[in-house]
């Protein structure tokens, strides 16, 4: 049956116009020896003339040719414009008429096909711009040229370069406003201050004063003013920042880009971004499909490493929210502040957050509203606990400013320190 459906194919869709050329030869011919009309004896002798010619044609056609692709950057960010360059040189003495040349992609609007004629020694050179509307990695290439002939009887092609890949990483935004509780540092806080302990950060330079240590003179400000300068250090607020995302399949609600997988990421790149900035350690956790783990660092490095985490994660998990916290709790301590994105419902995992608190680590937590993405479940149950146990928390709807929302602060009753709370 299956070799029944794939000479089917092979006849009537792929060689469509070669099937009727080949009955109407056959057809003419029998005709022409039945009766002798001269009219269908020449027919049949140019069909059986011209389908040889057109298949040579269609090989023909394809030699000689030389074909480039100038990808300036494989990495982009959601919203940016993917450049690609396509150049095709004839290098035979010989016309190339009617050359199908595209560059197949999965990237979403992709689009680099066109029909060229290539006279000799002739090139062509085209630019496309793909906007990126859509996180992730795909395919791109290799070139694929293909040729047909006059009566449609053949289709040949043949491939340039090699397939590579091109990462699109999530859009992130600014938050201006955006503060989670600190974790239990001697110099923990929004803002740095002055000390007299020796830190990585050198904040200035002043005189030096009896009791100074000589490690800490500043030898070049001291040549160049002709007094004795010492640095001044700073205290660092920097506990590692983690951000655990809630990639389980069961807890998500929309799909696509108004779905809340896509937000969480978005929100997860923009919190990552924004302490990244501040010079601050970030580590990312997030179980999708795939376990992606990135170790709390600093530096536009470790951005990059989120960033492409971000891109690669899809929300094909099992483990829930609740296991994983569980699961990697052992990473968090007195010293970590722990940022959750999460679009849950189930309130297993705040009895998970409370044991963590337990042991002294600080958090927050970024709720999506999943009924605002199109689930029948209420969240509201969950922010009423987050509220019970004074654990900071933000509710993102579906059509928020989420810059707005994040940057107005977190709410958690009875906490000392109130922030400014967001519950409708």
């Amino acid at each position: 049956m299956r070799s029944v459906r794939k000479l089917t194919s092979f006849l009537f869709v792929r060689h469509r116009s070669l099937t009727v050329m080949t009955a109407i030869f056959v057809v003419a011919l029998a005709f022409a020896f039945a009766n002798g009309f001269w009219l269908l004896s020449r027919l049949a002798n140019v069909i059986l003339v011209a389908i040889p010619l057109a298949y040579l044609w269609t090989r023909v056609n394809l030699r000689g040719l030389e074909v480039t692709v100038e990808r300036p950057a494989d990495r982009l960010q959601e919203g940016g414009d993917f450049e690609e360059r396509i150049t095709v040189v004839n290098k035979d003495p010989f016309s190339k008429l009617w050359l199908e040349v595209e560059d197949p992609s999965a990237l979403p609007g992709h689009n680099a096909k066109r029909v060229i004629t290539l006279g000799p020694r002739q090139r062509r050179s085209w630019r496309t711009l793909t906007t990126c509307t859509r996180r992730g990695q795909f395919g791109i290439g290799p070139v694929r040229v293909t040729s047909g002939d006059l009566f449609g009887l053949f289709r040949r092609s043949r491939t340039f370069g090699k397939r590579e890949h091109v990462l699109v990483y999530p859009r992130a935004i600014e938050l201006p406003g955006f503060s989670v509780p600190p974790a239990m540092l001697p110099g923990e806080g929004q803002r740095r201050r002055p000390t007299q302990h020796v830190t990585p950060n050198a904040a200035g330079v002043r005189e030096y004063q009896p009791g100074d240590s000589f490690n800490r003179i500043h030898w070049r400000t001291t040549a160049r003013t002709g007094e004795l300068m010492v640095k001044l250090f700073e205290l660092d607020p920097a506990s590692d920042v983690w951000i655990v995302l809630d990639m389980q399949r069961e807890a998500q609600a929309g799909a696509g880009e108004d779905g809340s997988e896509e937000h969480a990421v978005r929100i997860a790149a923009s919190i990552a971004r924004h302490f990244l900035m501040a010079n601050r350690s970030v580590g990312l956790i997030a179980a999708g499909a795939v376990f992606h783990i990135n170790e709390a660092q600093r530096g536009l490095s470790q951005y990059a490493r989120i960033l492409e985490s971000l891109a690669l994660v899809r929300a094909e998990g099992d483990l829930p929210l609740s296991g994983l916290l569980t699961r990697e709790g052992q990473r968090f301590g007195r010293h970590t502040t722990l940022v959750v994105v999460t679009p849950s419902t189930d309130e297993a995992w705040l009895a998970s957050l409370q044991l963590l608190a337990t042991h002294g680590v600080r958090m927050a937590v970024v709720l999506l509203e999943a009924r605002t993405f199109g689930d029948d479940a209420n969240s509201l149950p969950v922010l009423g606990g987050l509220t019970a146990a004074q654990i900071p928390s933000v509710i993102v709807k579906q059509t928020d400013d989420v810059a707005k929302v994040l940057s107005a602060g977190m709410a958690a009753r009875g906490s000392a320190r109130p922030f400014p709370r967001r519950l409708q």
